[in-house]
């Protein structure tokens, strides 16, 4: 029994005794941000005593945490809240939805009890207190500015493997093309201590890979210390007993060479490198409000590799923006070949209502930024295949994640791949059915590989295991 579960037999079992409070479920939706905040209101709830379920048939009520990044992810979000409440529930909706349209989602949704803001997630027991007693309750901070520590209470949703832990909220670039800090503020970090602390209780509950986020990484501690201090950081995390620590996400700007540095002395970080760029036309970038990444793509490139000789670099990248042309994507189509990213996510234009590049002018249209992004991606195909490819052969540590009971096939990853978003490794038990148990760490030999994904046998202790039972 994971966490999680633990956490749903044990609230049930509360709701039993407090008869008179409600079931609640939780729908989370969105980034691995709202994740933790999701697992915070968790947290709260079952601290408070209330039963929480992760079926939500069974639930009274739905804490529903909303995605508004993006078009697509706002009907993502409306669908669900339209479907549950189809289903009779009533709803807190929380999270980015409830930030940007406030007053609007009680007035349009009778099933809507309460709207609960980025910022304020942590008074969810209030609020959920305060719909018992027939209120419609509107808990959204104009200005949010709340980020939370490791005192507040916490449940995770994740493998029990893995964990992420927030380094900071919010963001204080403005790109055109983005609503982030409308929807979450200004950034504000944490201090280091407190990033350790949770980062200890994680280690203690087995955790084997930590992923520190935050909407800008590299600018960690820009607004508490008076300069950047993600290399104190990762310093300070090298005694803490998980073996993997991955940033997200690795901003050009705050890639110092002292940056680098630390990801090369601090053992448990992985040289993994998220690089979200986005472009590489100088015009294209000035009209995404990032003027201060004009000419610096390729030179920071070669920078890492010259300094971090094994890093994994993957980056995202936005095509049909206003105003591209077919210059411009040439100019993206000869980055991309030129710089042979690992790992490559490309998206197409979304104009989203309240960003400056809504009505910025020579609007692309729909099919041609979507025939870039399939070029683009048929450009990078071979390329990640071929970065697979160059580990066939290697014996590399892998993270179990799951495991067939009847056929003793293991998935997991290995170093080069975050979750949800790389690839997976295919590991096969050997002859006698020697098998790793899910959240197990385990070199692995690599034998095969295609465009996302690498296959592999148990190698050292494990092999060495299969091997002698093999010749009893």
């Amino acid at each position: 029994m994971n966490q999680t579960q633990s956490l749903v037999a044990k609230t049930c079992l509360s709701s039993e005794v407090v008869s008179s409070r409600p079931l609640v479920a939780f729908a989370h939706l969105g980034c691995e941000k709202n994740r933790v905040d999701t697992e915070h209101m968790l947290g709260l709830l079952a601290q408070a005593g209330y039963g929480v379920t992760n079926n939500e048939a069974d639930a009274d009520l739905v804490v529903v945490n909303t995605c508004s990044f993006i078009q697509e992810a706002r009907e993502e979000s409306v669908r669900t809240l339209v479907g549950l409440a189809d289903q009779g529930k009533e709803l807190i909706i929380a999270g980015c939805l409830a930030q940007q349209f406030k007053e609007e989602l009680l007035d349009s949704l009778p099933e809507a009890k309460a709207i609960v803001g980025t910022g304020d997630y942590q008074h969810i027991v209030e609020v959920l207190q305060r719909v018992e007693l027939g209120e419609r309750v509107n808990r959204v901070s104009s200005k949010p500015s709340f980020v939370a520590d490791e005192n507040l209470p916490r449940y995770r949703t994740t493998p029990d493997s893995v964990a992420y832990l927030k380094v900071a909220e919010g963001c204080d670039y403005r790109c055109s093309f983005c609503i982030i800090p409308k929807l979450r503020g200004d950034q504000r970090s944490r201090p280091i201590e407190s990033i350790v602390a949770e980062a200890h209780q994680l280690a203690e509950q087995g955790v084997k890979e930590l992923i520190l986020i935050s909407q800008i990484t590299t600018n960690y501690g820009l607004d508490i210390y008076g300069r950047p201090r993600l290399a104190d950081l990762l310093r300070a995390l090298g005694d803490v007993k998980i073996p993997w620590i991955r940033v997200h996400y690795a901003y050009p700007t705050g890639l110092t060479p002292e940056v680098l540095q630390a990801y090369q002395e601090v053992q448990n970080v992985l040289p993994y490198l998220d690089l979200p760029l986005q472009h590489s036309h100088p015009e294209v970038l000035r009209a995404m409000n990032r003027p201060w990444q004009e000419g610096v793509n390729s030179l920071l490139l070669d920078r890492i590799r010259s300094q971090l000789d094994n890093a994994v670099l993957r980056t995202t990248l936005i095509v049909g923006f206003p105003g591209e042309t077919d210059d411009h994507f040439d100019d993206l189509l000869a980055f991309v070949e030129n710089q042979r990213f690992d790992h490559l996510g490309v998206f197409t234009f979304s104009p989203e209502q309240g960003t400056a590049a809504i009505n910025l002018p020579g609007q692309v249209d729909k099919d041609i930024a979507e025939s870039r992004r399939d070029r683009l991606m048929a450009l990078q195909q071979p390329i990640a295949a071929e970065k697979n490819n160059q580990l066939v052969g290697k014996t590399i540590d892998v993270l179990v994640e799951q495991t067939n009971p009847r056929t003793g096939q293991m998935i997991g990853r290995c170093g080069r791949f975050a979750p949800e978003v790389d690839g997976e490794v295919r590991i096969e038990s050997s002859s006698d059915g020697i098998c790793a148990n899910p959240g197990e760490m385990v070199p692995v030999l690599i034998t095969g590989s295609d465009i996302y994904d690498l296959t592999g046998q148990l190698a050292g202790a494990h092999l060495m295991i299969s091997e002698a039972r093999d010749a009893l």
